[in-house]
């Protein structure tokens, strides 16, 4: 009964809102933020905390990446530093503090991210908010067709233990031989929505040419594109420049910014002088690139200081600022608590411009190899 009375809440309010589910596009907002009634019961975050995608999908401004769960590649650490129950516990937090927007895909730890979350969807209180899920197909080399992307949102449903989701997306273009199968896969993504397979369609890693043409071929099936996700902070803003945030504000797209603290970098734990990270990450994040980013490093700790506010708020609030959704990842509960301190206020103007200014001076890191193409 709960479950049906929370779904008509949401229905009403979705119809009294719909006029203002499109409002035109600023710099700072990428859509007009209204509140979700699912997030109510435990909530305290503020109306403006909210952002409607295209196609009605109602989330937080700030999501969760879970990028790190379940992790077999040894990016993360996974196994050494952390584990499952660090994992639960950053999900428990997430829905505590009303994160209700989560991000995985089915090749995060190869599967084990989408386990961990059904797992941990199925143990939750049933009078708590179901969070929105997003997931992820990668155009793998034997998938060529639309069925292989409605096949591949079947297998992650069932690794969640799911009939639907909130935002399914294709993870990056493909490249090679798949290069040619990309408007099959946006073909693939229609279907999905059509056949109740999820709620909204987006893609990840789109350039601004590909962002244009997917919200063609997708507005061609009555689909609208929802989201971009992207890498994007305050150490990486290619996608300024290279017009893909232009892009994405002037069809109605939310950028969904992933490692929007690069990895670890903008919570100020690493430094040239002191420890780096570890892993795989040592080899993109040395000593080198340290010593780059250092001057921003100290521009967001001189605001966090002054906010009173952690190094990984300001960052996420500048993100926030710029009309992105950032996703950052959490370990456990402690990082989890630490980002959601993001929301609830913002930044000014004049801390957005120093933080922009002193940015625009680092030389660009990397990105993710085919986000041009």
């Amino acid at each position: 009964m709960l479950q049906r009375n929370t779904q008509r809440v949401a229905v009403e309010r979705s119809q009294r809102l719909s006029a203002r589910r499109h409002a035109p596009i600023s710099r700072r907002h990428v859509v007009k933020p209204v509140c979700s009634a699912s997030a109510e019961p435990v909530s305290t975050l503020a109306p403006q905390d909210f952002v409607t995608l295209a196609g009605g999908v109602t989330v937080p401004v700030l999501g969760v990446g879970a990028w790190s769960w379940g992790d077999r590649s040894g990016y993360w650490g996974y196994g050494r530093e952390y584990g499952k129950e660090e994992s639960r516990a950053a999900y428990k937090a997430m829905i505590s503090r009303g994160l209700t927007f989560i991000d995985t895909a089915e090749v995060y730890g190869f599967g084990k991210s989408e386990e961990f979350l059904g797992e941990f969807l199925r143990e939750q209180a049933p009078d708590l908010p179901r969070p929105v899920v997003a997931t992820k197909f990668a155009p793998l080399p034997w998938r060529f067709t639309a069925a292989s992307v409605t096949a591949a949102a079947k297998a992650s449903l069932g690794r969640m233990g799911l009939s639907s989701m909130g935002l399914y997306m294709q993870h990056w273009p493909g490249y090679g031989p798949q290069y040619f199968c990309n408007d099959a896969y946006l073909q693939g993504l229609a279907d999905c929505k059509d056949q109740g397979l999820c709620q909204a369609v987006g893609v990840s890693n789109f350039s601004a040419a590909r962002v244009r043409g997917a919200v063609k071929l997708l507005k061609a099936r009555g689909v609208p594109l929802a989201s971009n996700q992207i890498q994007y902070s305050l150490l990486y803003r290619a996608p300024e420049s290279s017009g893909v945030l232009e892009a994405c504000r002037e069809a109605g797209v939310m950028p969904v910014a992933y490692s929007p603290l690069c990895q670890g970098l903008l919570t100020g734990k690493y430094s040239a002088s002191g420890a780096k990270p570890s892993g795989p990450r040592a080899l993109v994040y040395g000593e080198r690139r340290l010593t780059e980013v250092a001057p921003v490093i100290e521009a967001v700790r001189a605001i966090a200081t002054e906010r009173g506010k952690s190094m990984a708020q300001v960052s996420l609030n500048w993100c926030i600022c710029k009309g992105t959704l950032p996703i950052p990842g959490a370990k456990n509960a402690k990082q989890l608590e630490d980002v959601a301190g993001a929301l609830g206020w913002r930044l000014s103007e004049g801390e957005i411009a120093e933080l922009d200014r002193v940015s625009a001076k680092i030389p660009l890191g990397q990105g993710f190899p085919v986000e041009n193409w």
